[in-house]
C-alpha cells in the first residue's frame, strides 16, 4: 500500500488541424483595460511575529454555497471572464478538436475476484466512466454501474470501487460535484441491484473486505457541524468495520487516536485474511506508523509494529508472519525489508537494497515481488524472488510510464497500463510465470505519434542543480514557438510521461509542451523532495524559472511566447514565480492553487500540508511562507503576464477562497493592462470526477487564452 498525497491534482490536459489561420489583425491596438467587478476591500489586519499582515479580502474565504455575498462576487467575475473568453477566435476551434480527440474508448485496469473481472470503461464522450464486469477475461462485459444516470449535469461520479473476495458483492463510492466526501454503497454483482447499506462522512479512506465477505473495513471522520462540511478541518479519522445488512450506527470502531486528532488512519487486510494492517499518518509525507491487529485474536488488540511517523513503511505483502515492507528508512531512494512479526521485538532486515534508481512501489503477485522504479522520471519494472534474488526486468512497450501490477499473492496474472507523451494509455495483461505481457485494451485515437518528437533535456538551475525536463512537439515545428511549461514540484509527487488528449490539441496547432521535473517532487527520491520543500521551497521556484530561461536560451520559445501552467501545489508554483519574474512569462494558468500561505492550514485538508509547507504559526516557517505567498507578494508597479486562474465552487481540497482572494488582489493592483481573470466552475471540485464536457469546455478556454497571449496561430479545418 503506497500512501497517497492529499494534494494530488489529476492531469486534465490534452492536437493535426490545417487550413485557415484564425488570428487577430496584428495591426489592431492593444485592448483597453478590462473593467473588473468591484470587490469590497475590508480592513482586516493581523500582527504576526511583529509584522502587520493585511488581509482585505478575507470575506471571500466564506463558502460560496452559504454566503450570498460571495456567490454574487463569483457570478460577477464569471460574467466578465465569459465575456472576454467569447472574444477569443481560437476557442471554438479548440473545443471542436478536443471533442474529437476525447472521442475514443478508454479502459481502466481490470481487477479479478472470484473468477470475475471488474473494470472501468468510457466509450469516448461519456461524462463519467462506466463500471463493467466480465465472467471471463475474453467474455462480453455487462454494465454494473453507470454514473451517467445519476445527475443531469454529469457531475456525480463513481469514486472508488472494490469487489469482495468471491466477486459476489461490490462496494463503491459516490462523489458528488467533485467533493472529496464519499457516500459508500454496496451492490449485488449477480443482480446488479444495490443493497440497503449506506455509509456517510467518508473521505481519504482505503477499503478492505473481510475475506469471508461479511463486511469491510473503512475510515471515516465525525460528522461536521451543519454548513461546515466543505470548510471544517478534517480531524479524528478512525477505522471502522461495517457488517453487511446493518446500519452505519452499528459499525465497530477498530482503531482511533483521539489524543492525537490530526492523525489519519487507513487499513488493509492481508491476502491470507489474518491481519488488519493500519497505516497512520499526520500529513502528506510518505511517513507513517504501522499497527497490526490479528483478526484471529478474539480481543483484536492493536499491536504497534512501527512506531514514530518518521519514515515510509508501505506494505508489499506477507508470507505467514513474515511481512515485506517498502521503506525509506536509511534509504532515501527506498528499499524492501522483511519483518518477522512472530518475534517479540521484530527487527527489519534488508531484502532488496537501495538502488541508484528510485523505488516507487512494490507488491507480491504470483509468488514474485514486482517492483517499480524511476530512472530519470521514466519507469522500470523489476522482478525478484521472495528471497530477494533478481529475476530480471519486465519488458515494457517503450520509454514511458507503467502503472498497475496489482493483485493477490497467488494470482497467476496481473494487469498494467503503459503510456507516454506520444503513446495513448494501453492496458496489458501480464503472465507472471511466463514473464509475458500482451495487450488487453488498445485505444484507437485520432492521433499519429509518428508526427511528434519527445525529448528529455537537462538544464542547470540557479544553484547549479541538474534538472530534467521533457519537451514534446510536432517534428515540423521549429523554434522559437509558443510553449506551454508545466510543473508541480511538491509532496514527493513525480511528473511522469503520460498521454493527454488535451495536450495534443495544443501541440498539433504548433505549440510546444514542456514538463519540468523540479525539486519538491519524487523523481529522485527523498533528497529531491526535501530539496524543494519547507525552507527549501524556493529551490522549486528557481528550477521552474530556470526552465523558462533555458527554453528561451535554446531557441525553443521566445520572448512573449511562454505560457506556464500548474494545478494545486502547481497553482501555488505559478502564482509565486509570476510574482518573482513577471517579465519572463506571457501568460499564466494557475489552477486550484494554494495562494494564501499564511492561512492554508485552517481549512479542510490544509492541515495535512504542513509537511511540505511548514506551520504558519511558527516564526521560522512564517518567514519562509510570507516571502513567497502568492496572495501577499503581488508587486504593484510591475507589468504582469495575462492570467487566467481557475477554481471550482465544490473544491473542498484547496478551498476556492484561495483563488478568490488572489484574484481580487491581482485586480486591485497596478500590474498592467493584460487581463487578470478567474474562471469558477460550478458543481466541480479539485479535479477528480470532473465530467468530460466540463474538461473540454475548460481546456478550450485555457488553450484559447494561452494562444492569444503567446501568439499561437490557431487553424480551423
Amino acid at each position: 500500500m503506497r500512501l497517497a498525497s492529499l494534494l494530488l491534482l489529476p492531469l486534465l490536459f490534452a492536437a493535426p488541424i490545417a487550413a485557415t489561420p484564425v488570428t487577430e489583425d496584428p495591426t489592431s491596438p492593444m485592448p483597453m483595460p478590462l473593467t473588473y467587478p468591484t470587490t469590497e476591500r475590508g480592513d482586516v489586519t493581523e500582527t504576526l511575529f511583529g509584522e502587520a499582515i493585511a488581509d482585505p479580502y478575507r470575506w471571500l474565504e466564506n463558502d460560496v454555497r452559504n454566503d450570498p455575498k460571495v456567490a454574487q462576487w463569483v457570478a460577477a467575475q464569471n460574467r466578465v471572464t465569459d465575456a472576454y473568453l467569447d472574444t477569443l477566435p481560437g476557442r471554438d476551434v479548440f473545443k471542436a478538436r478536443l471533442t474529437a480527440l476525447f472521442d475514443y474508448e478508454r479502459f481502466g485496469l481490470p481487477e479479478a475476484k472470484g473468477g470475475r473481472y471488474f473494470y472501468a470503461h468510457n466509450s469516448g464522450l461519456q461524462n463519467q466512466a462506466v463500471l463493467y464486469v466480465r465472467d471471463t477475461l475474453a467474455g462480453e462485459g455487462r454494465v454494473l454501474i453507470d454514473p451517467n444516470t445519476w445527475s443531469k449535469d454529469g457531475a456525480t461520479a463513481l469514486g472508488e470501487s472494490q469487489p469482495s473476495e468471491d466477486g459476489t458483492k461490490l462496494l463503491y463510492t459516490i462523489q458528488d460535484g467533485g467533493s472529496d466526501w464519499r457516500t459508500v454503497k454496496v451492490l449485488d454483482v449477480e443482480t446488479g441491484k444495490p443493497l440497503e447499506d449506506e455509509l456517510k462522512w467518508v473521505k481519504f479512506s482505503g477499503f478492505a473486505w473481510a475475506k469471508d465477505g461479511s463486511g469491510f473495513f473503512y475510515s471515516r471522520f465525525p460528522e461536521p457541524a451543519g454548513g461546515q462540511e466543505f470548510q471544517a478541518l478534517n480531524e479524528n479519522q478512525a477505522v471502522y468495520f461495517h457488517r453487511l445488512g446493518t446500519p452505519q450506527s452499528a459499525d465497530v470502531q477498530y482503531y482511533a487516536t483521539p489524543e492525537t486528532p490530526k492523525r489519519g488512519h487507513s487499513a488493509g487486510v492481508t491476502d491470507d485474511g489474518r491481519w488488519l494492517v493500519i497505516y497512520t499518518t499526520e500529513g502528506t509525507d510518505n511517513s507513517n506508523e504501522v499497527t497490526l491487529i490479528d483478526l484471529e485474536d478474539a480481543d483484536r488488540t492493536p499491536r504497534k509494529l512501527i512506531s514514530g511517523i518518521d519514515h515510509e513503511w508501505s506494505g508489499v505483502g506477507n508470507q505467514g508472519t513474515t511481512f515485506y515492507f517498502l521503506t525509506n528508512k536509511d534509504a532515501p531512494r527506498s528499499k524492501i525489508v522483511t519483518i518477522d512479526v512472530a518475534q517479540a521485538n521484530p527487527v527489519p532486515r534488508d531484502l532488496i537494497a537501495q538502488d541508484d534508481a528510485v523505488l516507487q512501489g512494490a507488491g507480491i503477485v504470483g509468488g514474485t515481488i514486482i517492483a517499480s522504479y524511476l530512472v530519470d522520471a521514466k519507469t522500470e519494472v523489476r522482478r525478484h524472488s521472495l528471497d530477494g534474488k533478481p529475476l530480471g526486468a519486465v519488458a515494457l512497450p517503450g520509454i514511458g510510464t507503467a502503472a498497475g501490477f496489482g493483485g493477490d499473492q497467488d494470482d497467476a496474472e496481473t494487469f498494467f497500463a503503459f503510456t507516454s507523451f506520444a503513446t495513448p494509455t494501453t492496458i496489458y495483461r501480464y503472465d507472471v510465470k511466463t514473464d509475458r505481457a500482451t495487450p488487453w485494451a488498445t485505444p484507437d485515437v485520432d492521433f499519429d505519434p509518428a508526427l511528434y518528437d519527445v525529448a528529455q533535456r537537462f538544464y542547470e538551475s540557479k544553484d547549479g542543480t541538474r534538472v530534467p525536463m521533457f519537451v514534446v512537439k510536432r517534428k515540423d515545428v521549429t523554434g522559437p514557438a509558443p510553449t506551454l511549461l508545466y510543473a508541480y514540484g511538491g509532496f514527493n509527487i513525480s511528473m511522469l510521461p503520460a498521454f493527454s488528449a488535451s495536450r495534443v490539441a495544443w501541440m498539433e496547432q504548433g505549440g510546444v509542451l514542456a514538463v519540468a521535473n523540479i525539486r519538491g517532487g519524487g523523481e529522485y527520491g527523498k533528497t529531491w523532495h526535501d530539496g524543494g520543500r519547507l525552507a527549501n521551497k524556493q529551490n522549486g521556484f528557481d528550477d521552474f524559472i530556470a526552465a523558462g530561461e533555458y527554453l528561451m536560451a535554446q531557441g525553443i520559445t521566445g520572448k512573449d511566447q511562454l505560457a506556464i501552467q500548474g494545478g494545486s501545489n502547481g497553482g501555488l508554483l505559478v502564482g509565486a514565480v509570476v510574482n518573482q519574474r513577471p517579465d519572463l512569462f506571457a501568460a499564466a494558468l494557475p489552477a486550484v492553487g494554494v495562494m494564501d500561505m499564511l492561512r492554508f492550514d485552517r481549512f479542510t485538508a490544509g492541515r495535512y500540508w504542513v509537511d511540505d509547507y511548514g506551520y504558519p504559526s511558527k516564526e521560522a516557517d512564517f518567514k519562509v511562507l510570507r516571502a513567497y505567498s502568492p496572495y501577499h507578494n503581488i508587486a504593484s508597479g510591475k507589468v504582469y503576464p495575462a492570467i487566467l486562474a481557475t477554481t471550482a465552487d465544490t473544491d473542498d481540497r484547496v478551498v476556492p477562497g484561495h483563488t478568490f482572494k488572489y484574484t481580487a488582489m491581482l485586480q486591485a493592483s497596478d500590474i498592467g493592462d493584460k487581463p487578470h481573470l478567474v474562471r469558477i466552475e460550478t458543481r466541480a471540485g479539485h479535479g477528480s470526477g470532473k465530467p468530460t464536457d466540463k474538461v473540454i469546455e475548460e481546456t478550450a478556454d485555457l488553450w484559447a487564452f494561452a494562444a492569444k497571449w503567446t501568439g499561437l496561430e490557431v487553424t480551423a479545418p
